[in-house]
């Protein structure tokens, strides 16, 4: 042991005091003082102790939801951390994180995650902001996950080594294998005989650790993190070590042998350093244990002010969900972009926007799959030859790692725009969106925003096939904390864009593919969420769409009124947040509404409509709330069919006319 004196017993005292956390808390659930679900990191102190020891104060750190002593490691204050883990309004999250959602961005902890393995792509992303503005603040800020061994067999973990690699972020993968996956022996879960064997596959430098000793591990990290700060890219260490209680607290560990568990006792980590340093003269035994005396006194002090503490009112149930409202941002013209009234393509205007909020906020910045050249669709077509490869990005074909690392560097402090090719391909990203970017700001009691859009497209209509042509706005409808925005015309589409680029949640943008050469004229006007347009005024009934179904609408409105039927169109533009008062206002008025969207009927967000219109005007209406969409099938690749399985003008003619029938 050649480290400072100062440094060892520092990294014996927060040994000391996790394990003292622990004994505290599994003794008050025991003793039914605290109910929470409680995951024991017995075991791995060491781990904690060493990389902590070996990083920065401001380097910023992702765990898992085992992760207490990663959190005490990193300085996390315990009162307001034992209070989070109780669910008190004091807690890091004002209780509605818990045990699994703990974030202190005070110290750099910006992430503690329930889901296996899925904080290592969040981590890429953090790391990526971090070395981006490096260049501003002079700081080489290092990120370090960690993780467990199971999670080394989750996709993400691939994808985020794999893009952390490639772009050599200043990354430090710390997997502390405890020789569990959840009930699963380590062998029985993958055939390396080390999980870092698999860095090679990422041309990265992989170590294997003792897990158990501090020393070793600060060493391991150590040099990771010079490297890392370097601009040599990542490092995968694995530190092995034991996880001495079950997965959860309560878990009997029946799956585990009697006589590897004893074993695992007696080289347990706390002890052994102990008898490290007093055998190396730097501690006697009376002084070791008033040390760990003082972390057990520190610790239930701590734990019994938290557990006096109060639950968060039920005024705290809606707040930290979204941020406050953002207004629409006026917008600086690009020189030679055109004059003002122009006519674009929507196509255009989403690129004009792009370009727009790269040349006027350095935390802008785009990723995705060839988008620096000019994307499938050609919308980001000239963006990296302008604004740089360093801001227009181009990722493996990895959408977990796209989403993730967007959801890491809008934690870092960037405003990423990740493009996700078809919205079909959003269920292989969906944990990253609905779990991470939607949630964070709520579970962290509105510590860490998630300023973030992703822009997808739909192919609907282009006979494509069924997997690359859903509609699926309604499956993020239902998730609290994003925002969804559909435009129909190219104004829209330039002015939403940047409206969702400004703002401090994250935010959907769906690019429906046959609207992309529709033209129009485009100006300067401000567009925020949540305002709905009436895109033709009428009084007979409401025609309430989004995306290019309000083109289908305004011709059946055309098509009407030369016999006599004043159709109102409603473009809602966004459809979280809602313009629940123009709805209101439109249809209140002509007493009757019709839905149209692309998406399937049955479990469509026109459901959503029709189920509030009912509620909020009930005994208003004139007739029913009807709605037409997609057939209930896949949508099919031949022409003919693609075209029947589609909502269009004669499906929405007949809605409107069936309900102009009903009530007269």
């Amino acid at each position: 042991m050649d480290l400072d004196d100062a440094t060892l017993l520092s990294m014996f005292d927060t040994m000391a005091l996790i394990a003292a956390c622990d004994d505290a808390l599994r003794s008050a659930i025991s003793a039914g003082d605290a109910t929470l679900a409680y995951y024991s990191p017995r075991g791995q102190e060491a781990v904690a102790a060493g990389w902590a020891a070996a990083l920065e104060p401001d380097d910023y750190l992702v765990t898992t939801y085992r992760g207490l002593h990663d959190q005490i490691a990193k300085g996390v204050p315990l009162r307001p951390l034992l209070a989070e883990m109780l669910g008190r309004a004091e807690g890091t999250g004002k209780g509605k994180g818990g045990p699994m959602h703990v974030v202190w961005p005070e110290v750099g902890l910006m992430l503690t995650t329930g889901v296996v393995g899925s904080g290592i792509p969040v981590a890429a992303g953090l790391a990526w902001a971090a070395e981006r503005r490096a260049g501003r603040d002079g700081a080489r800020r290092v990120t370090l996950v960690s993780f467990g061994d199971g999670a080394t067999n989750i996709g993400a973990f691939h994808e985020a080594a794999n893009l952390a690699s490639l772009w050599e972020l200043p990354l430090v993968l710390l997997c502390q294998n405890n020789g569990y996956g959840e009930h699963t022996a380590f062998g029985r879960h993958q055939r390396s005989a080390h999980v870092a064997d698999r860095a090679a596959a990422y041309a990265m430098p992989g170590v294997t650790v003792d897990g158990n000793d501090p020393v070793a591990v600060f060493e391991a990290v150590s040099q990771a993190a010079a490297r890392a700060r370097a601009g040599e890219g990542p490092t995968l260490v694995e530190a092995v070590t034991y996880r001495l209680f079950g997965h959860v607290f309560g878990d009997r560990m029946t799956y585990v042998d009697p006589a590897e568990l004893e074993a695992a006792w007696q080289a347990e980590p706390v002890a052994r350093f102990r008898a490290a340093l007093v055998s190396r003269g730097l501690l006697s035994e009376e002084e070791a244990a008033a040390r760990e005396a003082a972390g057990a006194a520190r610790a239930r002090a701590a734990l019994d002010e938290a557990l006096a503490l109060e639950e968060p009112g039920p005024e705290e149930v809606l707040t930290d969900v979204v941020g406050a409202a953002v207004a629409a941002p006026a917008r600086a013209r690009r020189p030679g972009a055109g004059a003002q009234g122009e006519t674009l393509s929507v196509r255009a205007a989403i690129t004009r926007a792009l370009d727009e909020a790269l040349a006027t906020d350095e935390r802008v910045v785009l990723l995705g799959e060839d988008i620096s050249d000019t994307g499938v669709f050609g919308v980001t077509k000239g963006l990296a030859a302008t604004h740089g490869a360093g801001r227009v990005r181009d990722t493996p074909i990895s959408e977990q790692a796209i989403v993730g690392a967007a959801v890491g560097a809008a934690l870092g402090g960037l405003r990423p725009v990740a493009e996700i090719m078809f919205m079909d391909f959003l269920g292989l990203c969906l944990d990253q969106l609905a779990n991470h970017a939607a949630k964070l700001r709520y579970m962290s009691g509105g510590a860490t925003p998630v300023p973030m859009v992703v822009r997808t497209a739909v192919g609907g209509g282009l006979q494509v096939g069924a997997q690359h042509s859903q509609m699926l706005e309604s499956w993020l409808t239902h998730v609290p904390g994003l925002k969804v925005v559909v435009p129909s015309n190219p104004a829209d589409a330039r002015a939403l864009l940047a409206t969702c680029i400004a703002d401090d949640d994250p935010c959907v943008f769906v690019e429906q593919v046959p609207l992309l050469s529709r033209k129009g004229v485009v100006d300067d006007t401000p567009v925020a969420l949540g305002v709905a347009h009436v895109a033709r005024p009428g009084a007979d009934v409401t025609v309430v769409s989004y995306g290019r179904q309000v083109h289908d609408a305004l011709a059946v409105a055309e098509a009407l009124a030369p016999r006599g039927v004043e159709v109102e169109v409603l473009d809602l533009r966004s459809l979280a947040p809602l313009d629940t008062d123009a709805l209101l206002a439109s249809v209140g008025r002509t007493g009757r509404a019709v839905v149209v969207h692309e998406a399937v009927v049955t479990g469509g967000f026109g459901a959503e409509l029709a189920a509030w219109l009912s509620e909020a005007l009930f005994g208003r209406l004139a007739a029913p709330v009807l709605r037409v969409g997609a057939l209930p099938a896949p949508l099919p690749y031949a022409a003919g069919l693609e075209r029947l399985a589609l909502p269009g003008p004669e499906r929405v003619e007949a809605a409107v006319t069936a309900v102009l029938a009903r009530g007269r």
